[in-house]
């Protein structure tokens, strides 16, 4: 995967850098997570992956490149004052299950029995 900038401005009144990339995931077969592209963003940009937020990523049917929209803020409390819930949530990164071992071991005891 590689990620290319293609615009990039200072918006000083919302304190972030609003930024337009393409992304070129041939090798990767589909469209990558936003959380993948937003280490690889943060990581051109020399920025915390915590304060990059992916607006859109879009990949054209047949094409092997997505274009996306992303902004980066100063610091997280701007961040989560002026971005949407949504696009927060989206941006999160996916949480691992929770492996629960009190159903396991009851089920082990009522085997004994």
């Amino acid at each position: 995967m590689k990620v290319n900038i293609i615009s990039k401005e200072q918006n000083p009144l919302l304190k972030r850098k609003e930024v337009t990339f393409s992304v070129d995931h041939a090798q990767n077969g589909g469209t990558p997570s936003r959380v993948e592209v937003g280490k690889q963003l943060a990581s051109l940009l020399k920025t915390n992956p915590e304060l990059v937020y992916i607006k859109n990523l879009k990949t054209k049917t047949g094409k092997m490149f997505a274009i996306g929209e992303a902004n980066v803020y100063d610091s997280i409390k701007q961040a989560k004052f002026v971005e949407p819930e949504h696009i927060i949530a989206r941006n999160a990164p996916p949480e691992k299950p929770e492996e629960s071992q009190a159903p396991e071991e009851a089920t082990e005891e009522e085997e004994e029995d």
